[in-house]
């Protein structure tokens, strides 16, 4: 009986996952066929695969129990949501008390729903916000608000599309999921692996070798993962242990996956899906975003590189010759085609298909070059069951996240606590530029630890976004501020998800191994106020092509000079305040000042030979 009973729920398991990827290709090629029964039954969907999936590996009955109960709340609150569905679409419905109760029960399940998959700090924010909703108008000081009934509260966030269904889960359900099962085809197709293998063989010159191999890596596949600590497992199991066995301390070791897989977030042309939710909520064009985030993307994995190299320059490293990787023509192939599926998203981008569509062309690609080379793939039963498992899953709780997000969001545009935030950074700071962005540099920190990218972003951007415009800053610079430290809060202690899912992997301590990797990605703490300082740095946001390119020099040799000094040469530290201080001429005291600190910075540069930037192992 138990057997048929665990047999049931694994068939029903992989039903609700494959149901997920269908309505996911349905939706990206024939588009939205209903806002309301996509939106909450992809919730209802994703929710209940989440609790089958738990109530298949828990072996307790009363976590069993306690699953199905959280089950049946969601269930019965979907249902009286689609029971008003047109009425709700129209804004003409008007709540009875069942509702309310049900409602309730429904953001109750979400927000338990969140605990379940990513953990108790998302699923903590939301209840204690919308616990602020409900309680806020006895609240001190300015986080007091007017106050609203239970009836305003669960209307907004249950039965509208203001709350948990808002325009987050719109966007994800729409345009991101075809992306996470992008993602899935690529592991099907082990082309992630290859991509390691590939990162290998072009670092195999360098000092750091397996170190710079894990940042290229982290890179390439960090892009369209979605998220830093599943890149952090997904590459670290291959990475890590070959940066160990080059002689890096495992704690470094650990630090450089962290840094290198966080930096996946913010690079194009996928960005882990923020590029889609950043170019909906500012307005911009998609490709608009991708413009302005490749340069500072270039300039994050500049800066961790020469931190890397620096770091091994006077390490005791085995010098051991390291085994030449050759590639069969398959792994060429499967290369080849990871490139054709990224080009065939953008031109098709560019072409003017929606990016859902562009998505699923980059799908098709990928699909049918992909099995055209590996066609044993087509039969291997235990692969194709592996990627609807992890396609549905990843994207259920995707879908789970938002609603939490939607929750979020909701409470805040109800109480105006973000304008009201933003007015009292700007009151502390007094108009002082430098002070409101550090203030707020630290706020976005503290506001995205222990969250994935896409709600951290969100949450952020709601709270912080309003304080930057109000001082002048353009929208799409606000948004990369934000977006940076959202995903650098992953490698910020102390909640350092990215640096504590490497540290198990590399066999260190979690916290020295975050410490580490803040220290590894210190160039992306800064680029940011770049953004601010130099703005014409962000290619497509209106600025000459010659301001640009002036910018650009001006932040590359400011990011040089900061990975120096966090690893400064042996001999050497003396000139760690000089190199200091002339990054902050080049970013912060206008184009006069930093012509003159770019001619300092090349005579520092050859006074201490800070050009030996790849370091062959003869060497």
């Amino acid at each position: 009986m138990p057997n048929r009973l665990s047999s049931s729920v694994n068939g029903l398991n992989l039903a609700l996952a494959s149901l997920i990827i269908v309505v996911v290709f349905y939706v990206s090629v024939f588009g939205v066929f209903s806002e309301s029964y996509l939106r909450v039954g992809m919730l209802l969907v994703g929710g209940l695969l989440i609790l089958l999936s738990q109530i298949e590996r828990s072996e307790s009955p009363i976590g069993k129990l306690l699953a199905l109960v959280v089950a049946a709340c969601l269930s019965v609150a979907v249902y009286q949501y689609f029971r008003a569905a047109s009425e709700i679409e129209t804004g003409l419905y008007f709540l009875t008390s069942a509702d309310i109760w049900l409602g309730l029960l429904g953001l109750i399940a979400v927000i338990e729903l969140t605990r379940r998959s990513v953990g108790m700090v998302m699923a903590a924010v939301a209840a204690i916000v919308l616990i602020y909703g409900a309680f806020g108008h006895l609240a001190p000081g300015f986080m007091r608000h007017a106050g609203m009934t239970s009836e305003e509260l669960v209307q907004v966030l249950w039965f509208s599309f203001d709350g948990v269904f808002g325009r987050p889960m719109a966007t994800v359900v729409s345009t991101i999921l075809i992306f996470i099962i992008f993602g899935a085809v690529l592991e099907l197709l082990t082309i992630d692996l290859v991509l390691v293998k590939l990162a290998l063989a072009a670092t195999g010159r360098v000092r750091s070798g397996p170190a710079a191999a894990a940042t290229v890596a982290s890179g390439l596949f960090g892009t369209i993962s979605g998220s830093a600590v599943a890149n952090v497992v997904g590459t670290g199991v291959i990475t890590i242990p070959l940066i160990k066995k080059r002689g890096f301390k495992p704690h470094f070791a650990g630090a450089v996956e962290a840094a290198a897989s966080s930096g996946g977030q913010i690079t194009p042309p996928i960005m882990g899906a923020v590029a889609f939710i950043m170019a909906d909520v500012t307005g911009q064009p998609y490709l608009t975003i991708c413009a302005a985030a490749t340069i500072p993307a270039i300039l994050y994995y500049a800066g961790l590189f020469m931190s890397i190299s620096s770091a091994a320059r006077d390490m005791d490293l085995e010098t051991a010759e390291q085994p030449k990787l050759n590639f069969a023509w398959r792994e060429v192939a499967q290369i080849i085609v990871f490139m054709i599926s990224l080009t065939a998203i953008v031109v098709a981008m560019v072409g003017g298909s929606s990016p859902a569509y562009s998505g699923f062309i980059g799908v098709a690609f990928a699909a049918v070059l992909g099995f055209a080379l590996k066609p044993d793939l087509l039969t291997n039963i235990s692969s194709w069951l592996k990627f609807v498992r992890s396609a549905g899953m990843i994207s259920a709780q995707l879908v789970v996240i938002v609603g939490a997000v939607g929750i979020i969001i909701g409470i805040l545009n109800l109480t105006g606590v973000g304008l009201r935030f933003a007015s009292l950074v700007a009151s502390y700071a007094e108009g002082q530029l430098v002070v409101s962005l550090l203030l707020m540099a630290l706020a976005c920190l503290l506001l995205g630890m222990g969250m994935p990218t896409v709600p951290a972003y969100l949450i952020i951007v709601l709270v912080m976004g309003p304080a930057l415009q109000k001082l002048g800053v353009p929208i799409i610079h606000t948004h990369m501020f934000v977006l940076y430290f959202g995903v650098l809060s992953a490698v910020t202690p102390p909640v350092a998800l990215a640096a504590f899912a490497a540290a198990p992997i590399a066999g260190a301590g979690a916290m020295r191994t975050a410490v580490e990797a803040s220290r590894l990605a210190l160039p992306g703490f800064v680029i940011p106020f770049a953004f601010i300082y130099q703005p014409a740095m962000l290619l497509g946001t209106g600025y000459d092509l010659k301001d640009s390119a002036q910018s650009i020099l001006f932040v590359t040799l400011a990011v040089l000079l900061i990975s120096r000094a966090c690893y400064p040469a042996k001999g050497k530290k003396r000139y760690v305040p000089v190199g200091l201080a002339l990054a902050m001429a080049l970013l912060f005291f206008g184009p006069w000042v930093s012509w003159v600190a770019v001619a300092a910075t090349i005579a520092l540069f050859y006074l201490v030979r800070f050009g030996n930037f790849l370091i062959p192992e003869n060497s």
